[in-house]
């Protein structure tokens, strides 16, 4: 008889970004090791991305169980619907662009909805959950955050019934870069940072997913800490053929605390370098792209390589990471942020493509590049080592050289990557 646990998460399909990613391919797999997984998500969320191709990951067999969320980005979006989607989807205007609307709902999210705009959601799933453990005789709970008011939901389920709890953090929670932006008062902080302890504290098991938060957390409790990454998996898509042009791609969110000015003048140059280069050269953008970016391309006379697809389902991201030359993965240039391993960085490990990264020193990318040997990491002001790598990267694309020889890579799969939760649940 295979032992049953209860995810309890915000992201569930049909949501897409890479929210959802993570615990799809862990129930994917679980039941190989032996677990059956049941997964409780909000019957009427609401997403500020939508992927219906997810659904067709979902095992018919799954059991799943929903009730119905109060959600206030809903009612808020008579204010201002682009606001409110930008801000559930991490998308924080820069403080001299911000509308007075867009500075109030910041200030109410991050003032009134402690820890965040799901707290309301907390007690009705306690009173159900705590039924309905007791009659499926469940001794095993996962909680999944960001949304971190997810966590609150295990740690009163953990108190009343004592069943055995699992904190999984997909990205910090004080200490991630949007939270300073959210106008906090300094009775507000210290209310996140008093959560954030006590979940940590009462936990049985915290899972991280990066080296670099597990030493942070390890700072504020002695619960027991695991990392286990996000990964890839496994897809049965037909491998396209290579973009004719030199291709530079960059898929997900490009907001405006990711803006590599120095790579943008690294290509610039090369293209009024090198006429060969200014033929061949195109930059890919999939997904959420900043008006910052784009009108520091626009300087930078990048306007016209531009080919901005925006939003694609995941299945077409995957196609789009294979079918380019070089991928480029950029992380915020602070030590805030150097904690989170973006999910999208083993998607692209695994498509066969160089990477180029930019990002802080001391990040858990750099070091995953560097023994995958998968692409190269660079810091942010290291505009000539960038252009070096790009020619290289483009000589190599003109003899039909560009190729990839990774090493170590199972261990990031998902199959992998479960059995080794498996082991911990």
């Amino acid at each position: 008889m295979k032992k049953q646990i209860l995810i309890i998460t915000y992201y569930w399909p049909p949501a897409g970004g890479p929210g959802v990613q993570r615990w799809l391919k862990f129930v994917k797999y679980l039941p190989e090791f032996d677990i059956e997984p049941i997964v409780y998500c909000p019957e009427n969320p609401s997403y500020p991305m939508m992927d219906e191709s997810l659904l067709h990951e979902v095992s018919a067999d799954l059991k799943i169980i929903k009730q119905p969320i109060n959600e206030p980005y809903r009612f808020a979006k008579v204010l201002s619907k682009k606001g409110v989607k930008q801000i559930s989807s991490g998308v924080i205007p820069k403080q001299k662009k911000q509308s007075f609307i867009q500075k109030l709902l910041l200030y109410v999210r991050g003032n009134f909805f402690i820890p965040d705009a799901r707290k309301n959601w907390v007690k009705p799933s306690v009173r159900f959950l705590t039924e309905y453990i007791k009659t499926h005789h469940i001794d095993t709970i996962v909680t999944t955050g960001p949304p971190h008011s997810l966590h609150l939901i295990g740690f009163q389920l953990k108190k009343q019934l004592n069943v055995k709890w699992l904190a999984d953090f997909r990205d910090p929670w004080t200490s991630i870069g949007y939270h300073k932006e959210l106008k906090l008062t300094r009775r507000s902080q210290e209310k996140h940072k008093q959560l954030e302890i006590s979940v940590l504290n009462f936990a049985d098991v915290v899972i991280v997913t990066s080296g670099n938060t597990k030493r942070e957390f390890e700072s504020e409790t002695d619960t027991p800490i695991s990392v286990i990454t996000n990964g890839y998996d496994t897809h049965h898509i037909q491998r396209p053929p290579k973009d004719d042009k030199f291709t530079l791609a960059h898929i997900g969110s490009l907001l405006s605390e990711r803006n590599p000015i120095h790579l943008w003048e690294a290509i610039s140059e090369l293209i009024q370098e090198h006429d060969d280069f200014q033929s061949a050269f195109q930059l890919k953008l999939i997904g959420v792209v900043s008006e910052d970016v784009l009108q520091t391309l626009h300087n930078h006379g990048l306007e016209s390589y531009i080919n901005n697809l925006g939003y694609v389902t995941h299945e077409e991201a995957l196609r789009q990471q294979m079918a380019s030359r070089v991928l480029l993965l950029v992380e915020i240039d602070s030590e805030d942020t150097k904690v989170i391993i973006p999910g999208k960085l083993f998607e692209y490990m695994a498509s066969g493509t160089p990477i180029i990264a930019v990002g802080p020193t001391d990040s858990d990318v750099e070091t995953i590049l560097k023994t995958s040997n998968t692409g190269h990491y660079f810091y942010y002001d290291k505009k000539e080592h960038m252009k070096s790598q790009i020619l290289s990267y483009f000589n190599a694309y003109k003899s039909d050289s560009l190729v990839v020889s990774a090493i170590g890579l199972e261990q990031y799969s998902r199959k992998s990557l479960t059995k080794r939760l498996s082991e911990i649940i």
